[in-house]
Parts: C-alpha cells; structure tokens; sequence
C-alpha cells in the first residue's frame, strides 16, 4: 500500500430472500486474504428465513434489518451510512450472488491508494456456470444513443483485457469499492432510481466531482447472473426502461439520445411486440415497458406499484 498500510473496507451486502445465494458469498468473503475488512448485510425484509440463517452461520456479520424492501439504491445507502459512522475507509458494494477470489480486495485497494484521483475501483466479473467467460470488465457510456453497456460482456477471458488498470465510464454496482472521500464528494445513491441504472448515474456524478472511475482487470468474482431470466422478466424490463429515462434526465443527457431511446429502441420494440406473431409471449415484458414510460412521464419513481 502507498498512502495508508491497511485502509478499513466495510462489505455491504443486500440480502433479499437470498438464501444459500448469500451464505455462499457470506463463506467466500470470509476466505478474503485483506485483514482490515467487516462485513454489514442489509436485510431487505426478506421472508424466506435468511436473516436466521445469517446469524447462525456468520455470527461475526453485521445484521441490518430493514421492515420494507429499500431496493438496491436504499438498502445500499443504509449499509453506507452504517459504514461511514464506523470509519470505514472504503465501502464494498456486493452483490449476494457473488463468489470472489481470496486476492481481489487486496488488489482492488493497492490500485485505489497508488492514486489519490481515484474514487472508485471495480473488478473483472465473470459468470459464474462459465467461469472463463466475462459478464463485465467495466462500463461504457454510449451518449449519443443514451445506453450504458459492460465492456468485455460474453467474450472468452484471453487476457485481452491486460493487467493494467484502466479508466472506465462506470462499473457494475454487482462488486464497486468506493473511496470515502468520494462519497463525502458526491453523496450516495439515487433511491428514486430503486434498482437498475442508479450506479450509472453514481459513477456519473463522482466523475463531475473529479474523481476517476478505474477497472482493475486482475481482481476477479464471478456472479450467479442469468441473462436469459432477466430477459424475461417482466419485472427487470420495467426497471430497466423507466430508469434508463431517469438516467438521460438526472445525467443532463442531449436531445439525440433522448429521440433515439424513446423513439428508435422503446417505440420500435413495442410495435415489433405488439404486431408480430413471434412475439407474442413478450405480452407481460411489454405492458412492463408501457407502465414504465408511463410511470416516467408522470413522475413516479422507487419501487414499482408503491404510489408516490
């Protein structure tokens, strides 16, 4: 370490009905090899026993017990704030689907301390069932058609990617080591944004603050993520569109992209799913999408169905 020999992270972890899921990470946490870490697991008022089972297993964690369901954005920002009053140095955003390797704190926080520009650090994530394969080696912006997308998603691991770290638009909110300094810069999450897109906007504002946000491609984790559920979840494709136009609005995003999401993207995919015969069991995913605009346009935000 350069600036500080063993800088405290704190691990926040939400924890939604996530069972054998999060125990699983909860065990491979435990493995890390960086001695200045704790974990807090922030309960989203799940109803499955999990919380129990937490206790009981890994009695040395910090339980956080929410009575409603915070979303990513709330539930983050309550193990956050937790993490700040403890004097963390760094918190750990981590999704309970994770798997991580002993090494990937360690070099995530060595790259943190080299340089003092930078706020917020994230690892290579793999998927899990293909261990070789990438599901992100940091984020890219596409400003002109108003889209965040993963660097690096579905290609083979060749090494194409180095070991020299890299500056990046953003990374995943799935495994983020974010700097103190640089919350107390920028502030936390957007908790209108509720799940999905709110660490886009993040990373967004912490680079307006001046800091970098940097891919550090030997940390690695692997994430239970399966794209073929989220594509066909009605639930993921509401976040995903509504949010997507709180992104363009909170990012201060130009008129181009504007037309090309709603026109280009959301129009085209809603009359391709409404009118063609091999769509037809897309008819959940698009009433999803139409709510979501419209909850866009009327103001609502948070969690879907709660009245504002």
């Amino acid at each position: 370490m350069v600036e500080n020999q063993n800088p405290r992270v704190a691990i926040v972890v939400i924890n939604w009905n996530g069972g054998d899921d999060t125990l699983a990470c909860l065990d491979s946490l435990a493995r890390v090899q960086y001695p200045e870490r704790y974990v807090l697991v922030v309960d989203n008022a799940s109803q499955d026993g999990s919380p129990e089972r937490i206790r009981a297993c890994h009695p040395e964690v910090t339980l956080l017990e929410s009575r409603t369901n915070l979303g990513f954005a709330g539930g983050n920002n309550l193990g956050m704030k937790v993490a700040l009053q403890k004097g963390a140095d760094y918190v750990l955003l981590l999704n309970h689907d994770t798997l991580v390797s002993p090494d990937f704190l360690e070099k995530m926080v060595s790259v943190g301390e080299a340089d003092p520009s930078i706020g917020v650090l994230g690892p290579t994530i793999y998927y899990h069932t293909r261990p070789e394969v990438i599901w992100s080696a940091g984020g890219a912006i596409d400003w002109k058609h108003g889209v965040a997308r993963m660097i690096g998603m579905d290609e083979t691991d060749q090494g194409q990617y180095g070991l020299k770290p890299r500056a990046v638009d953003f990374v995943t909110g799935c495994a983020m080591l974010v700097k103190r300094k640089t919350l107390e810069a920028a502030g936390l999450l957007d908790e209108g944004f509720f799940a999905y897109y709110e660490e886009v906007e993040w990373c967004v504002r912490i680079r307006r603050a001046g800091y970098q946000i940097v891919y550090v491609p030997g940390a690695t984790i692997w994430h239970k993520i399966s794209p073929e559920a989220r594509e066909a979840s009605a639930t993921v494709h509401y976040y995903m569109t509504r949010n997507r136009l709180l992104f363009l609005k909170k990012a201060g995003a130009g008129g181009r992209a504007w037309a090309h999401t709603l026109f280009s993207e959301y129009l085209r995919t809603l009359v391709s799913w409404s009118i063609r015969p091999k769509w037809r069991h897309r008819r959940e995913q698009r009433r999803a999408m139409v709510q979501a605009i419209w909850d866009y346009f009327r103001g609502k935000t948070g969690m879907r169905g709660v009245q504002p």
